[in-house]
């Protein structure tokens, strides 16, 4: 008998447009379903509305996901961020806390952009505009989202990584949709990607408690029907639900 899917939560973030919104992107949710086997719970980014604790013990993985908006300065001791970028103060809470007791409890944790950021934060990293100069974000998210997810670029994968692994790839081309980057890399994490033309930090992982912690800088949920790389990251979301253990 085949036995009930896991439980994977997917952060929302704080948008506004005639009044404030819980919001995430189809597009995260679906390919969890698809790819990774996995039934996905939305988890609101309202700190008072969710019970660090009790969602822990509800969820078998966590999917911090992209977003319009950065992490916080006030998070690791950075410099305020450029005029124009948005901050989402409460994601960042239930993010970090979340994401910290469910890597204690021995619970996958993965992040897509902004999720990457959070992560090395969480781990005791920075981050930096100044890491980018521009070069990671063409477009606006005003205007067509086909050429915003489109800047392309390589990255260069680690052999023994989870990703080189899992896509048969030492080199691959992904999409570039980001204004901050990861500046002081965080304790205890492992490079799985690196820019192929300035040596930027895109991905991380690490298995602190006995359940893997996997991050990319880019957004393998954007093109997850024509990419078998970006189906992968999904693959190896659903293998980590399955065979995560408790710290002991």
């Amino acid at each position: 008998m085949i036995g009930p899917r896991p439980v994977v939560g997917v952060l929302c973030c704080n948008e506004a447009i005639d009044r404030p919104i819980q919001s995430v992107a189809t597009r995260f949710v679906a390919p969890l379903s698809r790819f990774s086997d996995a039934t996905v719970v939305l988890v609101p980014a309202v700190t008072e509305a969710v019970d660090i604790a009790s969602m822990a013990l509800i969820l078998d993985g966590l999917l911090l996901t992209g977003s319009r908006s950065n992490v916080s300065p006030d998070r690791y001791g950075g410099p305020p961020l450029p005029a124009g970028q948005q901050v989402d103060p409460q994601r960042d809470a239930v993010a970090l806390a979340l994401a910290d007791r469910m890597i204690k409890a021995g619970k996958p944790v993965f992040g897509i952009c902004r999720g990457l950021q959070e992560i090395n934060v969480l781990f005791g990293g920075t981050l930096s505009t100044e890491a980018c100069h521009g070069r990671h974000h063409r477009g606006s998210w005003d205007g067509c989202f086909e050429d915003l997810f489109g800047h392309c670029h390589d990255v260069e994968l680690n052999d023994a990584g989870l990703l080189a692994t899992a896509t048969g790839r030492h080199r691959m081309s992904v999409n570039s949709v980001h204004e901050q980057g990861i500046d002081r890399l965080g304790g205890g994490l492992s490079v799985e990607a690196v820019a192929a033309d300035d040596g930027l930090i895109e991905a991380v992982s690490a298995r602190p408690c006995g359940a893997d912690v996997l991050g990319v800088q880019w957004h393998p949920e954007w093109d997850v029907d024509r990419s078998a790389q970006s189906r992968a990251f999904f693959s190896l979301v659903g293998t980590s639900l399955r065979t995560s253990s408790a710290c002991q």
